[in-house]
């Protein structure tokens, strides 16, 4: 029977060192603690993409009112998680139906799909790209009536005081949008953030500090500023009773999103999604399959027994179920296979736990990371040729066709 997807509300989380423990079991993403702002220096961001401030500062309910459209609620299926995440997005040009959100709200999904409060409909999104660095991506729903942008406000002067209105979906309950009011308490924050269910970490440059109460499902929200535009992507929430939430300034995300969109490279820019093989390897670039299982024994620290090796010969609903196999292929080089997810052109071929790659897309397979390497290179519904060693010496070759990447 199919294994029900637990639900998690993605957030960025600022807490003290020694409260992670807590923190990471119930939110998932924790920020270590904010550097010092010295340390890095704010980044320029281009403003080809602003709009007129009107002359005086704006009430919150008109705020709302330009901003609020706006916002939609982003779901994402974690299929080889077995989890669900949930937060919130905005959509910057409703003709071509692209919404920006943070890349940790879809980090991992398989599928992602949009709710549009004002309209109350719900659609497919497709990945446009991502930017890892920046905490940013893009998405991208078939254009629909009554789709309403929001106004942005990357020309906008922010400071210490300037008045502050964050959007959201809190908890991921869906409907109209949570709004708190705040001011921005800082500029120039360099945080650090730890995700303690993946192990997966970022340090976020140049963030915008407010007292507006950011909460878990709140991450990609719009934060607006008095004259009712967008200044910044609501990214990181207060807790342990702090007060302070962080959002990356509407500039740097705008920067990121044209770079993604222009289909420009840069440092962890990705546009689309990757081939999709299915098979979980170690991140390991060693050539001996024995001393890539070793690292893996090592990380598992004596947790698993001799049993569960066994029986993650055959497949393996989720990534986290793959252990480092009691048996491996003889085979001097290549990808040692930890574990085979179901339903993925690997387990489809027929490649188990312990059996090694050695040859994918005609190209030498001298490690866990060249093969990582070589799949990533190519495109969902890709033919490779394959060729592994089963752990009973048998030497075999197929192809497949590579399947869709969880996101990036």
């Amino acid at each position: 029977m199919p294994i029900e997807p637990r639900p998690r509300n993605r957030m960025l989380i600022p807490v003290l060192v020694a409260v992670l423990g807590i923190a990471l079991g119930v939110v998932g993403i924790v920020l270590l603690g904010p550097l010092d702002p010295a340390a890095t220096a704010p980044r320029a961001s281009t403003a080809d993409k602003r709009t007129a401030q009107p002359s005086a500062p704006l009430s919150d309910a008109a705020i709302r009112a330009r901003v609020e459209p706006s916002v939609v609620d982003i779901t994402a299926a974690l299929t080889f998680d077995d989890e669900t995440a949930s937060g919130t997005g905005f959509v910057i040009d409703p003709r071509a139906g692209l919404i920006l959100t943070n890349n940790h709200v879809i980090r991992l999904a398989t599928s992602v799909t949009v709710t549009v409060p004002a309209t109350g409909g719900t659609y497919p999104a497709r990945i446009v790209g991502v930017d890892v660095t920046a905490d940013i991506a893009v998405l991208q729903i078939a254009p629909v009536t009554g789709l309403a942008g929001a106004p942005l406000g990357e020309g906008a002067a922010v400071g210490p005081g300037t008045r502050v209105i964050s959007f959201g979906n809190q908890a991921g309950a869906g409907g109209s949008p949570t709004v708190a009011p705040g001011v921005i308490s800082g500029t120039g924050r360099t945080i650090q953030a730890a995700d303690g269910a993946s192990g997966f970490t970022e340090t976020l440059h140049d963030m915008l500090a407010t007292t507006a109460r950011i909460v878990p499902g709140d991450s990609g929200g719009p934060l607006a500023g008095p004259a009712g535009t967008v200044i910044g992507v609501d990214t990181a929430a207060g807790t342990g009773g702090t007060n302070t939430g962080y959002a990356i300034p509407i500039g740097t995300a705008m920067a990121a999103e044209r770079q993604i969109t222009d289909g420009r490279p840069g440092p962890g820019v990705s546009r689309g999604v990757d081939g999709f093989l299915g098979v979980v390897v170690a991140s390991s670039t060693a050539h001996a399959p024995a001393v890539q299982r070793a690292q893996e024994e090592k990380k598992e620290n004596g947790r698993i027994t001799d049993a569960a090796r066994i029986r993650t010969a055959v497949c393996v609903p989720t990534e986290g179920d793959a252990r480092a196999p009691a048996a491996i292929a003889p085979a001097h080089a290549g990808a040692l296979v930890e574990g085979v997810l179901c339903g993925t052109p690997a387990a489809a071929a027929g490649i188990a736990a312990g059996d090694v790659i050695t040859v994918a897309d005609g190209r030498p397979v001298a490690s866990a990371d060249a093969l990582t390497g070589i799949v990533s290179d190519c495109r969902p519904g890709t033919m490779m040729s394959l060729t592994w060693v089963s752990t009973g010496g048998t030497t075999r070759t197929s192809r497949v066709r590579l399947g869709t990447a969880p996101a990036a």
